[in-house]
């Protein structure tokens, strides 16, 4: 190899390990052939400056050098060391660590995961019960217990990555070689192809069938909730592991009864004589119709919580309150002997009030306007 060492890197003589890394690296990025278009002569000065920087980065190969001067071919840190080692010199010498780890066969793909809904009543929702949901997956193929291989027959070994299930390439980068490992093509990473496939599935290993599943409701669930029951999607190709099924709820409103998390809410109507003199109208709530006390002199608006009758907690304890509103109606459509009592309490309370359509004082103001 024509030239010293030293000088083919650009250091001194006393230049530390840092110092001969750092320099390197440098002529390293120069000189790939990666980066001057498959140039002979940079190519043949990078294998040079790899060997000079192998020699030199090893305490004992570099005190053998300033003792003896360069080593002849084939008595090791030639140039042929530099791209046969893989990843690893290269790698090691900018990080130093070994890389390049082979990755090994994949194996059958999981299965996707499926989806359905569910609609539930109000009820069912707040007090959780078993609902059945049905939905159409491939199923892993009895026939062939998802081998995908006809009864009698069995997979056998890829030619093409020789089981591995991978096909490596090697590449020559600015860091020395590189090595990418990809699934392999023929066999999808499998590492095995089947050469008599079962008539059922086709060499799939799985048929699509339509399957029923039993799903627990929790007592509390709401419009929008999502339950996941594991292992219950599609089963993976060639007995690959079943994804999961993911079941949307969907729950059909109260007629009465509106929902804001664990509190249920309702309104109530009362008349104007119930309000002010009090009553015991009927409301509803989830046991059924019950009896509620409206006090005397209840405004309208007025919000009555009764606690722990709302929904369960969903997981937890205790349930949330029904607040009942209580609305209080205007009369309206009133008779004659009802309109002379409401006007009677009007002057009792001192409240102005319009006179009566139809009435003299009314006709009267008619005719003046």
């Amino acid at each position: 190899m024509p030239g010293d060492y030293y000088e083919l890197l650009g250091v001194h003589r006393d230049a530390n390990e840092d110092e001969i890394k750092r320099a390197y690296r440098k002529l390293a990025r120069e000189l790939h052939p990666d980066a001057n278009g498959g140039d002979a002569s940079a190519a043949e000065r990078f294998k040079e400056v790899s060997v000079a920087y192998e020699t030199l980065r090893d305490p004992e190969r570099r005190r053998r050098y300033d003792l003896f001067g360069a080593e002849t071919p084939g008595a090791g840190g030639g140039p042929e060391d530099v791209f046969a080692g893989g990843l690893g010199d290269i790698f090691e010498a900018f990080f130093g660590q070994q890389g390049g780890q082979r990755s090994g066969r994949r194996g059958p793909g999981r299965g996707a995961d499926a989806q359905a809904v569910v609609e539930l009543a109000f009820e069912e929702a707040v007090f959780g019960g078993d609902t059945t949901v049905t939905v159409r997956v491939p199923t892993t193929c009895q026939d062939c217990a998802g081998s995908g291989a006809r009864p009698g027959t069995t997979p056998v070994r890829c030619t093409s990555c020789g089981g591995s299930g991978e096909i490596r390439r090697v590449r020559q980068s600015i860091l020395g070689q590189m090595v990418t490992a990809s699934p392999c093509p023929t066999c999808h990473g499998l590492g095995e192809v089947v050469q008599s496939p079962c008539p059922a599935c086709r060499g799939e290993g799985r048929v699509t069938e339509e399957r029923s599943f039993t799903v627990e409701v929790p007592a509390g669930v709401d419009d929008g909730t999502t339950l996941r029951l594991t292992g219950r999607g599609a089963a993976g190709p060639r007995g690959g592991p079943p994804g999961d099924l993911y079941v949307h709820l969907r729950v059909r409103p109260h007629p009465v009864l509106r929902r804001n998390g664990a509190d249920l809410h309702e309104q109530v109507h009362v008349g104007f004589a119930q309000a002010a003199l009090g009553a015991e109208p009927t409301i509803q709530t989830l046991e059924g119709d019950e009896t509620l006390r409206v006090p005397p002199g209840t405004q309208s608006g007025k919000v009555v919580r009764l606690r722990g009758r709302g929904v369960p907690h969903v997981q937890g304890r205790g349930r949330g309150d029904l607040l009942v509103e209580i609305v209080v109606d205007t009369p309206t459509g009133l008779g004659e002997r009802a309109e002379e009592l409401l006007r009677a309490y009007a002057v009792e309370q001192g409240e102005q009030v319009l006179e009566p359509e139809g009435g003299l004082l009314h006709r009267l103001r008619s005719k003046l306007h």
